[in-house]
């Protein structure tokens, strides 16, 4: 084979293995949502094992393109000697060998999940299949869950009642220090000269200037009340 048809002949093999591997990636993808579905079924969908099946096929189609592709490496010396096609057949042998990784792992998961749904599921049904034939037991399980609500209302209640009485408490000492300051502030301006005088005639001001706006706004109420 001449080497303008090796090389033909390698891309087109390596863009075939490329393209399955996209596939394999997608496939992936659908596949892995089987084990995180809300309810999976007892036994594999009629989807699941499609998509599986389809998962598989691309793997050993990936693996003859791959030998395909050292074939043709091995026979062409102007091939071998490419450092580059060398690094690319590498590359499709570890992409293959962890997506073989994956499906193994994905497959555990999945069977690991429906495990685990098949349990509850037994479990469920155990229970009903018990209150069904012991009616008086599941009357009894029926009053104990309404007294665990009842007292899970009771202890909120308590909490709530704890926190209000906490916050009473830190208004009463706060109304406390208030009055201990004012006690302070009064005592204080008791020792100083003429301090009772100053306050006393503030307040005989503030007194007179309230006197004299009242007697402002009634001349005026009056003045609008006769001449409007």
């Amino acid at each position: 084979m001449s080497a303008p048809s090796a090389n033909a002949g390698w891309a087109q093999l390596r863009q075939q293995a490329r393209s399955l591997e996209t596939q394999t990636e997608s496939l992936f993808h659908t596949y892995s949502q089987f084990s995180t579905a809300a309810s999976i079924p007892p036994k594999p969908s009629q989807e699941e094992r499609t998509t599986e099946t389809k998962i598989e096929e691309l793997l050993e189609k990936r693996e003859s393109t791959i030998g395909q592709l050292a074939r043709l490496l091995d026979s062409e010396a102007a091939l071998t000697s490419s450092a580059l096609k060398q690094n690319n057949l590498s590359l499709l042998r570890e992409k293959l060998s962890a997506h073989k990784k994956d499906l193994l792992r994905l497959r555990s998961n999945l069977q690991q999940a429906r495990d685990r749904a098949n349990l509850l599921t037994n479990v469920r049904s155990d229970i009903d299949e018990y209150r069904a034939n012991n009616p008086e037991a599941a009357e009894a399980e029926y009053m104990l869950d309404e007294r665990n609500r009842i007292d899970n209302s009771h202890n909120m209640a308590d909490s709530v009642l704890s926190q209000a009485y906490a916050v009473n408490d830190s208004f009463v000492l706060q109304r406390e220090t208030l009055g201990n300051i004012q006690r302070r502030i009064t005592m204080a301006a008791s020792q100083v000269p003429g301090i009772n005088t100053l306050i006393g005639r503030i307040s005989a001001k503030k007194r007179r200037d309230g006197i004299i706006m009242g007697c402002f706004i009634a001349f005026c109420f009056v003045f609008f009340w006769f001449f409007l």
